[in-house]
């Protein structure tokens, strides 16, 4: 089974990671209709775009996609040229970390110099023409040796809600097309800082959000996951050994839930960026490409006002509207006249069963609902 890729120098795969439930856009977003295969900000879905943004550097059958049994036939459906095979469904959630190792072992078997990139699948990328250039660049890195590359997006706030990488010491550039991709090396991983903290990293000048994008070849994760992770690395040996069997579904699902649930920044790159910046092989590119996670309500109004003309930053998705002496506010109620009047920076959320209203400040805490309705026994709306 070849992994190579025409249009690229190196062997490459992407592992698009599906798992989420996206409780924080709740009443949308449901466990069988999570954030990833939802319409929220063009026609597309947001797995959909995660795969296209892809195609200028892999080829469909590259494409591994990581996600659960309420949203695999969804995903499968909307991701046709994917061959089915590569959608693996997990039997329970075990964060990050059993994910991508699992990849990087199913990889290994087949080429372990095949360099494959982890990417969320509910993330947005405003210039795409940018995003391959790192990409390229990344892969390239990651291809010339036991590297492990994150993608760090350039912080315009001081926000507490993304982990932070502090960053060390220039190296040489990666030059593709002709551009010097600068290059620098990883000093530590800091999850989610406090305010006062987050504010003291953006004056620093020298900190990145960590987009949750990461490149490295399946060799050099596999050896890291031996190295930090030596009780998960031969349940995952077990299962790649009976992937293209007629066991593996079986294997798969007896084998993955004895792995820890842990995060990859976690058991991998913290430990290993303990190592010091020169031992430890860590490296980051600038994910200067207009990124934005969508992690709220929210962060969804920014985005679509920035992108759109949105008169008075009012984010309305109705069958009509009227708007007045009101600002800032997300609607969406997509089969109902909405008028606004005298409101500012409100969310409301609009379905069949269920209706959010709250504000853009508050919107973060929407998971707290979720958790509150499993409390009281309506799984029917979770």
């Amino acid at each position: 089974m070849s992994l190579g890729s025409a249009k690229n120098n190196h062997p490459f795969a992407a592992v698009v990671l599906a798992g989420g439930s996206g409780t924080r856009f709740w009443p949308r977003s449901r466990r069988a209709r999570a954030k990833q295969v939802l319409q929220l900000d063009g026609a597309r879905t947001m797995i959909q775009q995660t795969v296209a943004r892809l195609e200028d550097v892999m080829h469909d059958h590259e494409v591994w996609v990581i996600t659960n049994e309420l949203l695999f036939e969804t995903i499968a459906g909307q991701l046709p040229d994917v061959l089915r095979e590569r959608i693996l469904r997990e039997p329970e959630s075990r964060n990050t970390a059993p994910a991508c190792a699992m990849a990087a072992f199913l990889l290994e078997k087949s080429d372990p110099q095949t360099v494959f990139g982890v990417f969320p699948s509910d993330h947005t990328i405003g210039n795409v023409a940018r995003f391959h250039m790192i990409l390229r660049a990344g892969i390239k890195l990651a291809a010339s040796g036991p590297k492990m590359v994150v993608l760090g997006v350039p912080p315009t706030r001081d926000e507490t809600g993304y982990g932070y990488i502090e960053l060390g010491a220039a190296v040489t550039p990666t030059t593709v097309g002709g551009e010097a991709i600068p290059v620098r090396r990883v000093r530590r991983f800091t999850e989610k800082p406090d305010q006062a903290r987050a504010k003291a990293f953006l004056r620093s000048g020298n900190y990145v959000w960590n987009s949750g994008m990461f490149l490295w070849s399946a060799q050099t994760l596999c050896d890291a996951v031996r190295e930090h992770l030596p009780e998960m690395a031969p349940l995952l040996e077990k299962i790649a050994a009976a992937w293209g069997t007629p066991e593996f579904e079986a294997v798969f699902n007896e084998v993955y839930p004895q792995c820890e649930s842990i995060s990859i920044d976690y058991a991998i790159l913290e430990p290993r960026s303990a190592k010091g910046e020169v031992a430890s092989d860590l490296y980051c590119l600038p994910a200067d490409f207009a990124w934005n996670d969508l992690g709220s309500w929210a962060a969804l109004h920014e985005f679509v006002a920035e992108t759109r003309e949105c008169a008075n930053s009012n984010v309305i998705e109705a069958e009509h509207n009227v708007a007045i002496d009101s600002t800032g506010c997300y609607i969406f109620s997509p089969n109902k006249t909405v008028a606004l009047v005298g409101v500012k920076d409100i969310v409301v959320v609009d379905t069949e069963d269920a209706m959010l209203i709250t504000t853009r400040q508050a919107s973060q805490d929407v998971g707290k609902v979720v958790k509150e309705l499993k409390n009281v026994g309506r799984a029917d709306l979770i």
